[in-house]
Protein backbone atom coordinates (compact mmCIF):
# COMPACT_ATOMS: atom_id res chain seq x y z
CA UNK A 1 0.00 0.00 0.00
CA UNK A 2 1.01 3.63 -0.33
CA UNK A 3 1.96 6.05 2.38
CA UNK A 4 1.26 9.43 3.24
CA UNK A 5 4.05 11.38 4.68
CA UNK A 6 2.48 10.90 8.47
CA UNK A 7 2.04 7.08 8.15
CA UNK A 8 4.49 6.68 11.10
CA UNK A 9 2.75 9.55 12.93
CA UNK A 10 -0.60 7.09 12.40
CA UNK A 11 0.96 4.50 14.20
CA UNK A 12 2.71 6.52 16.98
CA UNK A 13 -0.96 7.73 18.01
CA UNK A 14 -2.59 4.26 17.76
CA UNK A 15 -4.13 4.52 14.02
CA UNK A 16 -5.96 1.15 12.85
CA UNK A 17 -4.69 1.31 9.64
CA UNK A 18 -6.17 -0.21 6.38
CA UNK A 19 -6.51 -0.31 2.71
CA UNK A 20 -8.19 2.73 1.53
CA UNK A 21 -8.10 2.61 -2.20
CA UNK A 22 -4.29 1.58 -2.15
CA UNK A 23 -3.42 3.46 0.53
CA UNK A 24 -2.51 2.95 4.12
CA UNK A 25 -4.36 5.38 6.28
CA UNK A 26 -6.20 5.57 9.89
CA UNK A 27 -9.75 4.48 9.96
CA UNK A 28 -10.02 5.76 13.31
CA UNK A 29 -7.56 6.63 16.98
CA UNK A 30 -9.68 6.60 19.91
CA UNK A 31 -12.46 5.50 17.89
CA UNK A 32 -15.00 6.62 14.81
CA UNK A 33 -17.85 8.33 17.03
CA UNK A 34 -15.30 9.57 19.34
CA UNK A 35 -13.70 11.35 16.63
CA UNK A 36 -17.08 12.52 15.23
CA UNK A 37 -18.40 14.01 18.13
CA UNK A 38 -14.73 15.92 18.23
CA UNK A 39 -15.54 17.59 15.39
CA UNK A 40 -18.98 18.32 15.50
CA UNK A 41 -18.63 19.96 18.76
CA UNK A 42 -14.51 21.20 18.55
CA UNK A 43 -11.96 20.07 16.30
CA UNK A 44 -10.46 17.26 14.02
CA UNK A 45 -7.52 16.99 12.01
CA UNK A 46 -7.69 14.46 9.39
CA UNK A 47 -4.56 13.65 6.77
CA UNK A 48 -5.98 13.38 3.74
CA UNK A 49 -2.39 13.78 1.75
CA UNK A 50 -3.47 10.69 -0.15
CA UNK A 51 -5.78 13.22 -2.27
CA UNK A 52 -4.57 13.99 -5.88
CA UNK A 53 -2.89 17.41 -7.02
CA UNK A 54 -2.95 18.05 -10.92
CA UNK A 55 -1.51 21.66 -12.29
CA UNK A 56 -2.96 22.51 -15.52
CA UNK A 57 -1.64 25.95 -17.25
CA UNK A 58 -0.85 27.46 -20.25
CA UNK A 59 -2.71 30.48 -22.50
CA UNK A 60 -5.35 27.91 -23.00
CA UNK A 61 -5.77 26.58 -19.53
CA UNK A 62 -8.90 28.00 -18.71
CA UNK A 63 -10.74 26.57 -22.01
CA UNK A 64 -9.84 23.29 -22.16
CA UNK A 65 -11.28 22.33 -17.79
CA UNK A 66 -13.85 24.56 -18.83
CA UNK A 67 -14.56 21.73 -21.74
CA UNK A 68 -14.21 18.98 -19.30
CA UNK A 69 -16.22 19.84 -16.22
CA UNK A 70 -19.88 20.31 -15.68
CA UNK A 71 -19.67 23.24 -14.16
CA UNK A 72 -18.72 26.93 -15.43
CA UNK A 73 -14.94 28.67 -14.41
CA UNK A 74 -14.36 31.28 -17.11
CA UNK A 75 -16.09 33.64 -14.95
CA UNK A 76 -14.26 32.03 -11.70
CA UNK A 77 -12.15 34.73 -10.02
CA UNK A 78 -8.44 34.10 -8.83
CA UNK A 79 -8.46 32.83 -5.27
CA UNK A 80 -11.67 31.19 -5.70
CA UNK A 81 -12.22 26.97 -5.41
CA UNK A 82 -14.86 25.91 -7.49
CA UNK A 83 -16.17 21.82 -7.29
CA UNK A 84 -17.60 20.13 -10.19
CA UNK A 85 -17.62 17.00 -11.53
CA UNK A 86 -16.07 15.22 -14.37
CA UNK A 87 -18.18 13.21 -16.88
CA UNK A 88 -17.90 10.70 -19.97
CA UNK A 89 -19.48 11.03 -23.25
CA UNK A 90 -22.36 8.76 -21.49
CA UNK A 91 -23.04 11.38 -18.75
CA UNK A 92 -21.10 8.48 -16.06
CA UNK A 93 -18.96 10.47 -13.44
CA UNK A 94 -14.81 10.21 -14.01
CA UNK A 95 -14.70 11.66 -10.90
CA UNK A 96 -15.49 15.02 -8.96
CA UNK A 97 -13.17 17.09 -8.00
CA UNK A 98 -12.33 20.99 -6.91
CA UNK A 99 -10.97 23.39 -9.02
CA UNK A 100 -8.53 26.10 -7.66
CA UNK A 101 -7.71 29.27 -9.56
CA UNK A 102 -4.52 30.07 -8.64
CA UNK A 103 -3.78 32.67 -11.59
CA UNK A 104 -5.89 33.48 -14.96
CA UNK A 105 -3.64 30.70 -16.28
CA UNK A 106 -3.37 28.08 -13.44
CA UNK A 107 -5.45 26.20 -12.24
CA UNK A 108 -4.78 23.59 -9.23
CA UNK A 109 -7.22 20.33 -9.39
CA UNK A 110 -7.73 18.44 -6.79
CA UNK A 111 -8.76 14.73 -7.88
CA UNK A 112 -10.00 11.65 -5.93
CA UNK A 113 -6.69 9.59 -4.65
CA UNK A 114 -8.25 5.97 -6.19
CA UNK A 115 -8.68 8.28 -9.47
CA UNK A 116 -5.29 9.90 -9.71
CA UNK A 117 -3.99 8.00 -12.33
CA UNK A 118 -7.28 7.94 -14.48
CA UNK A 119 -7.96 11.49 -14.59
CA UNK A 120 -4.45 11.88 -15.27
CA UNK A 121 -4.78 9.40 -18.58
CA UNK A 122 -8.48 11.21 -19.16
CA UNK A 123 -6.97 14.69 -18.90
CA UNK A 124 -4.34 14.08 -21.05
CA UNK A 125 -6.44 12.23 -23.73
CA UNK A 126 -8.81 14.85 -24.20
CA UNK A 127 -5.89 17.69 -24.25
CA UNK A 128 -5.58 19.17 -28.08
CA UNK A 129 -3.78 22.35 -27.42
CA UNK A 130 -0.31 22.60 -27.53
CA UNK A 131 0.26 26.03 -25.02
CA UNK A 132 -1.69 23.65 -21.89
CA UNK A 133 0.44 21.67 -19.63
CA UNK A 134 -1.03 19.21 -17.53
CA UNK A 135 1.43 18.01 -14.29
CA UNK A 136 0.88 15.58 -11.40
CA UNK A 137 2.19 17.56 -8.12
CA UNK A 138 0.42 14.79 -5.91
CA UNK A 139 3.85 13.28 -4.46
CA UNK A 140 4.65 17.31 -3.54
CA UNK A 141 2.14 17.89 -1.51
CA UNK A 142 1.07 17.13 1.92
CA UNK A 143 -2.68 18.18 3.10
CA UNK A 144 -4.29 18.36 6.21
CA UNK A 145 -7.82 19.59 7.22
CA UNK A 146 -8.94 20.63 10.24
CA UNK A 147 -12.22 20.70 10.78
CA UNK A 148 -14.97 22.11 13.47
CA UNK A 149 -16.11 25.09 15.30
CA UNK A 150 -13.18 25.48 17.22
CA UNK A 151 -11.00 24.91 13.60
CA UNK A 152 -10.73 29.00 12.97
CA UNK A 153 -9.07 30.13 16.72
CA UNK A 154 -6.97 26.83 16.41
CA UNK A 155 -5.13 27.58 13.00
CA UNK A 156 -5.19 31.26 13.69
CA UNK A 157 -2.59 30.62 16.49
CA UNK A 158 0.00 29.83 13.99
CA UNK A 159 -1.03 32.52 11.26
CA UNK A 160 -0.17 36.36 11.18
CA UNK A 161 -2.53 36.07 8.26
CA UNK A 162 -6.35 36.66 9.32
CA UNK A 163 -8.69 33.34 7.98
CA UNK A 164 -11.25 35.96 8.32
CA UNK A 165 -10.13 37.21 4.87
CA UNK A 166 -10.54 33.07 3.97
CA UNK A 167 -14.21 32.45 2.82
CA UNK A 168 -15.80 29.67 2.07
CA UNK A 169 -14.82 28.16 -1.36
CA UNK A 170 -12.06 30.73 -1.19
CA UNK A 171 -8.20 30.34 -0.76
CA UNK A 172 -5.16 31.94 -0.32
CA UNK A 173 -1.45 31.22 -1.45
CA UNK A 174 1.68 31.88 0.36
CA UNK A 175 -0.07 31.91 4.12
CA UNK A 176 2.69 31.12 6.30
CA UNK A 177 1.10 28.56 9.22
CA UNK A 178 3.52 27.70 11.41
CA UNK A 179 6.25 28.73 9.80
CA UNK A 180 5.47 26.97 6.78
CA UNK A 181 4.33 28.44 3.33
CA UNK A 182 0.85 26.73 2.50
CA UNK A 183 -2.52 27.02 0.83
CA UNK A 184 -4.92 27.40 2.79
CA UNK A 185 -8.61 26.86 1.60
CA UNK A 186 -12.53 26.77 3.11
CA UNK A 187 -14.05 23.83 1.48
CA UNK A 188 -14.47 21.57 3.80
CA UNK A 189 -16.51 17.74 3.72
CA UNK A 190 -17.80 17.70 7.23
CA UNK A 191 -20.93 19.70 7.41
CA UNK A 192 -18.71 21.88 9.79
CA UNK A 193 -16.39 25.13 9.62
CA UNK A 194 -12.60 24.50 8.56
CA UNK A 195 -9.53 24.34 6.30
CA UNK A 196 -7.55 22.87 4.28
CA UNK A 197 -3.79 22.96 4.21
CA UNK A 198 -1.49 22.02 1.20
CA UNK A 199 2.02 22.07 2.31
CA UNK A 200 5.38 20.29 1.23
CA UNK A 201 5.33 16.92 1.90
CA UNK A 202 8.31 17.03 3.91
CA UNK A 203 6.52 19.47 6.30
CA UNK A 204 3.43 17.38 6.84
CA UNK A 205 4.92 15.52 10.30
CA UNK A 206 5.97 18.90 11.91
CA UNK A 207 2.80 20.84 10.96
CA UNK A 208 1.05 17.91 12.16
CA UNK A 209 2.68 17.60 15.60
CA UNK A 210 2.04 21.46 16.29
CA UNK A 211 -1.21 21.19 15.47
CA UNK A 212 -2.06 18.93 17.68
CA UNK A 213 -0.21 20.72 20.23
CA UNK A 214 -1.24 23.66 20.09
CA UNK A 215 -5.20 22.96 19.57
CA UNK A 216 -5.22 20.09 22.65
CA UNK A 217 -6.74 22.77 24.88
CA UNK A 218 -9.33 23.66 22.38
CA UNK A 219 -10.49 19.89 22.09
CA UNK A 220 -8.73 19.25 18.91
CA UNK A 221 -7.88 15.18 18.03
CA UNK A 222 -6.53 13.29 14.91
CA UNK A 223 -9.33 11.96 13.16
CA UNK A 224 -9.39 9.23 11.11
CA UNK A 225 -11.24 8.14 7.94
CA UNK A 226 -14.21 6.25 9.13
CA UNK A 227 -15.49 9.76 11.08
CA UNK A 228 -14.53 11.74 7.51
CA UNK A 229 -17.13 9.29 6.18
CA UNK A 230 -19.69 9.66 9.06
CA UNK A 231 -19.67 13.26 8.75
CA UNK A 232 -19.63 13.64 4.82
CA UNK A 233 -22.82 11.09 5.31
CA UNK A 234 -24.97 13.11 7.39
CA UNK A 235 -24.75 15.93 5.22
CA UNK A 236 -25.08 13.76 2.20
CA UNK A 237 -22.63 14.62 0.55
CA UNK A 238 -21.26 12.98 -2.22
CA UNK A 239 -18.44 9.95 -2.01
CA UNK A 240 -17.30 8.94 -5.31
CA UNK A 241 -17.43 5.28 -6.00
CA UNK A 242 -21.36 5.56 -4.38
CA UNK A 243 -23.25 8.42 -5.24
CA UNK A 244 -21.21 9.14 -7.74
CA UNK A 245 -19.46 6.44 -10.67
CA UNK A 246 -18.99 5.56 -14.04
CA UNK A 247 -22.70 4.24 -14.10
CA UNK A 248 -24.35 6.93 -12.04
CA UNK A 249 -24.18 10.52 -13.47
CA UNK A 250 -24.05 14.16 -11.39
CA UNK A 251 -28.10 14.82 -12.30
CA UNK A 252 -29.20 11.11 -10.67
CA UNK A 253 -26.61 12.16 -7.79
CA UNK A 254 -28.39 15.46 -7.10
CA UNK A 255 -25.84 17.60 -8.16
CA UNK A 256 -27.80 19.62 -11.13
CA UNK A 257 -26.57 23.10 -9.39
CA UNK A 258 -22.95 22.17 -10.54
CA UNK A 259 -23.97 20.63 -14.31
CA UNK A 260 -24.09 23.91 -16.71
CA UNK A 261 -25.95 22.49 -19.12
CA UNK A 262 -26.22 26.30 -20.82
CA UNK A 263 -22.53 25.92 -21.25
CA UNK A 264 -22.06 24.51 -24.59
CA UNK A 265 -19.49 21.46 -25.56
CA UNK A 266 -18.48 20.24 -22.33
CA UNK A 267 -17.64 16.42 -22.48
CA UNK A 268 -21.03 14.73 -21.47
CA UNK A 269 -23.11 17.48 -22.05
CA UNK A 270 -25.36 15.64 -24.98
CA UNK A 271 -26.04 12.54 -22.85
CA UNK A 272 -26.72 15.09 -19.59
CA UNK A 273 -28.78 17.09 -21.80
CA UNK A 274 -30.96 14.57 -22.76
CA UNK A 275 -31.79 13.11 -19.28
CA UNK A 276 -32.70 16.38 -18.05
CA UNK A 277 -35.33 16.86 -20.61
CA UNK A 278 -36.68 13.19 -20.39
CA UNK A 279 -36.76 13.30 -16.62
CA UNK A 280 -36.81 9.90 -16.71
CA UNK A 281 -33.32 9.46 -14.78
CA UNK A 282 -32.89 7.92 -11.18
CA UNK A 283 -32.66 9.96 -8.04
CA UNK A 284 -31.21 10.12 -4.69
CA UNK A 285 -33.04 10.46 -1.62
CA UNK A 286 -32.79 9.81 1.98
CA UNK A 287 -34.07 6.71 4.13
CA UNK A 288 -34.41 6.65 7.52
CA UNK A 289 -35.19 3.35 8.92
CA UNK A 290 -38.62 2.93 10.69
CA UNK A 291 -37.47 -0.75 11.57
CA UNK A 292 -34.48 -2.00 13.24
CA UNK A 293 -31.92 -2.58 10.86
CA UNK A 294 -28.73 -0.09 9.45
CA UNK A 295 -28.98 0.25 5.73
CA UNK A 296 -25.28 -0.70 3.80
CA UNK A 297 -24.09 0.41 0.80
CA UNK A 298 -25.23 -2.10 -1.96
CA UNK A 299 -28.49 -3.18 -0.25
CA UNK A 300 -31.40 -3.44 -2.29
CA UNK A 301 -34.64 -0.85 -1.90
CA UNK A 302 -38.02 -1.45 -2.69
CA UNK A 303 -41.11 0.06 -3.21
CA UNK A 304 -43.73 -2.42 -2.73
CA UNK A 305 -43.30 -5.65 -3.88
CA UNK A 306 -40.87 -4.20 -7.04
CA UNK A 307 -37.16 -3.22 -6.38
CA UNK A 308 -36.70 0.28 -7.15
CA UNK A 309 -32.94 0.86 -6.63
CA UNK A 310 -30.59 0.14 -4.19
CA UNK A 311 -28.70 1.99 -0.93
CA UNK A 312 -25.00 3.99 -1.89
CA UNK A 313 -23.90 4.76 1.25
CA UNK A 314 -25.83 4.14 4.99
CA UNK A 315 -25.27 3.68 8.47
CA UNK A 316 -25.96 4.85 12.06
CA UNK A 317 -25.40 8.42 12.36
CA UNK A 318 -23.70 9.56 15.10
CA UNK A 319 -24.94 12.93 15.78
CA UNK A 320 -28.68 12.04 15.37
CA UNK A 321 -28.74 8.62 16.72
CA UNK A 322 -30.97 7.32 13.67
CA UNK A 323 -30.35 5.01 11.37
CA UNK A 324 -29.87 6.69 7.57
CA UNK A 325 -29.63 5.67 4.24
CA UNK A 326 -29.10 7.43 1.25
CA UNK A 327 -30.80 5.51 -2.06
CA UNK A 328 -30.44 5.36 -5.83
CA UNK A 329 -33.86 4.94 -6.88
CA UNK A 330 -36.03 5.21 -10.19
CA UNK A 331 -37.78 8.02 -10.71
CA UNK A 332 -41.53 6.23 -10.23
CA UNK A 333 -40.76 5.51 -6.69
CA UNK A 334 -39.02 8.85 -5.75
CA UNK A 335 -42.02 10.72 -6.51
CA UNK A 336 -44.73 8.04 -6.06
CA UNK A 337 -43.82 6.19 -2.98
CA UNK A 338 -43.51 7.58 1.26
CA UNK A 339 -42.68 4.30 2.87
CA UNK A 340 -39.95 1.82 1.03
CA UNK A 341 -38.32 -0.96 2.33
CA UNK A 342 -34.77 -2.10 2.32
CA UNK A 343 -33.91 -5.82 1.89
CA UNK A 344 -31.43 -7.18 4.88
CA UNK A 345 -30.44 -10.64 5.49
CA UNK A 346 -33.44 -11.69 3.58
CA UNK A 347 -35.91 -9.46 5.34
CA UNK A 348 -37.42 -6.75 3.76
CA UNK A 349 -37.39 -3.72 6.97
CA UNK A 350 -39.45 -0.79 6.13
CA UNK A 351 -38.10 3.08 5.63
CA UNK A 352 -39.18 6.14 5.33
CA UNK A 353 -38.16 8.90 2.77
CA UNK A 354 -36.82 11.91 5.07
CA UNK A 355 -35.12 14.94 3.74
CA UNK A 356 -31.50 15.46 3.15
CA UNK A 357 -29.15 16.68 4.35
CA UNK A 358 -29.79 14.62 7.44
CA UNK A 359 -27.96 17.02 9.48
CA UNK A 360 -27.72 20.71 9.26
CA UNK A 361 -25.34 22.79 11.28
Amino acid sequence: MKRTPLYESHIALGGKIIDFGGWALPVQYTGIINEHRAVRTAAGLFDVSHMGEILIEGNGAGEYIQKMITNDILKVAMGRAVYSPMCYENGGTVDDLLIYKLEEKKYLLVVNAANIEKDLDWLKDHCEDNNVSITDLSHKYGLLAIQGPASQEILQRLSATSLDDIRFFRFLTDIEIGGVKAIVSRTGYTGEDGFEIYIPADKAIGLWDRLLDIGADKGLIPAGLGARDTLRFEVALPLYGHELSPEISPLEAGLDRFVKLHKAGFVGRDSLLKQAESGSYRRLIGLEMVDRGIPRAGYKVFAGDREAGFITSGGMAPTLGKNLGLALIDKESAQGSEEFFVQMRGKLLRAKIVDTPFYVK
